[in-house]
């Protein structure tokens, strides 16, 4: 920890699992459709739970870090960490299922914001004005760019009753839920890589972060598995028939998991997760074929927006 390397480090690393996540959503969207969504959410614990275990072990095996020890707090945090993260993914597909994709995912998008409130109350880490400023800039330009082309913009600014007027309410509820869990879950890996050093003076973040996914990989692979096992016996069949594109999916969230998890023991979850909005970028730059279609105005300002906080959240370092 003493290591002058350690204070920046957490930047490359949320680079690369941006990046890394990247390509386990362009895997997991060719599951989705013969899978079914959350069968494809399974794919990404159950097949990148074999990569974790490895990095565990690999690291235990070079001494890079003995086998810390575990308790109660770090159990609860790493506990509400795994299980959010599931329910932020359920709660998005309600979402979606209100007849209006622009709002679902704009509403998801405060996660941002939602992790500097969680990450104040629960784990006592105030953002400051530099840093609010920059969540607050890149969630407007992550919704900017969420917008489809046409009347997307309009549908957003009339609001959910004036696209379905049934249902709406429920849209609001859904996509905000989601957003919350999916900052909750940012706020209790953070909350688990804290406890663990606590716990064990002295822990590298590389080993907390290895342990972090071991076991949080565990628990969603054993509680979403067996839920789906419950309700569609025959889903097992169906994930197994798909292991090839199933072992990039996995091992690709395995690699951003522990990318993501080493982060949350370096550095506060918003500014983690703010700078890992480059995703946007990384994800907006592939689907427009890197650059082969112009941006429209909006997408410009959306664009500039998620650069301006990125460069916010580093500058206040």
């Amino acid at each position: 920890m003493t290591l002058s390397w350690i204070a920046w480090a957490w930047i490359p690393l949320t680079l690369w699992a941006a990046l890394a996540q990247t390509a386990r959503n362009a895997a997991q969207r060719s599951l989705t459709a013969g899978l079914g969504t959350l069968a494809a959410t399974l794919v990404r614990f159950l097949y990148g739970l074999p990569l974790a275990t490895a990095w565990v072990a690999g690291l235990t095996w070079a001494g890079a870090g003995g086998i810390p020890q575990f308790n109660g707090m770090y159990a609860a945090w790493l506990a509400m960490g795994a299980l959010t993260q599931v329910g932020a993914t359920a709660f998005l597909l309600l979402a979606m299922k209100e007849r209006n994709f622009v709002l679902a995912v704009a509403y998801s998008k405060t996660e941002v914001l939602q992790v500097a409130l969680f990450s104040a109350v629960l784990l006592h880490e105030l953002p400051g004005p530099l840093a609010l400023g920059a969540m607050a800039a890149a969630t407007v330009g992550v919704v900017l760019l969420s917008l489809p082309p046409g009347g997307g913009w309009r549908a957003l600014r009339a609001g959910p009753g004036a696209v379905d007027g049934q249902g709406s309410g429920r849209l609001v509820v859904y996509g905000l839920a989601s957003g919350a869990c999916f900052a909750l879950a940012s706020v209790g890996f953070r909350g688990a890589s804290l406890a663990l050093a606590e716990a064990n003076a002295g822990v590298a973040p590389w080993v907390a972060g290895a342990w972090g996914v071991f076991w949080a990989q565990l628990l969603q692979s054993v509680v979403l598995g067996g839920w789906l096992l419950a309700r569609q016996p025959g889903v097992a069949g169906a994930i197994a028939r798909a292991w090839r594109m199933s072992v990039v999916a996995g091992s690709m969230g395995a690699v951003a998991s522990i990318a993501w998890f080493t982060a949350y023991a370096m550095r506060p979850a918003s500014d983690v997760r703010t700078l890992g909005l480059v995703e946007v970028l990384f994800s907006y730059l592939v689907s427009r074929r890197v650059f082969r279609e112009s941006l429209t105005r909006t997408e410009g300002v959306g664009l500039a927006l998620v650069v301006a906080g990125l460069v916010g959240v580093c500058a206040q370092w």
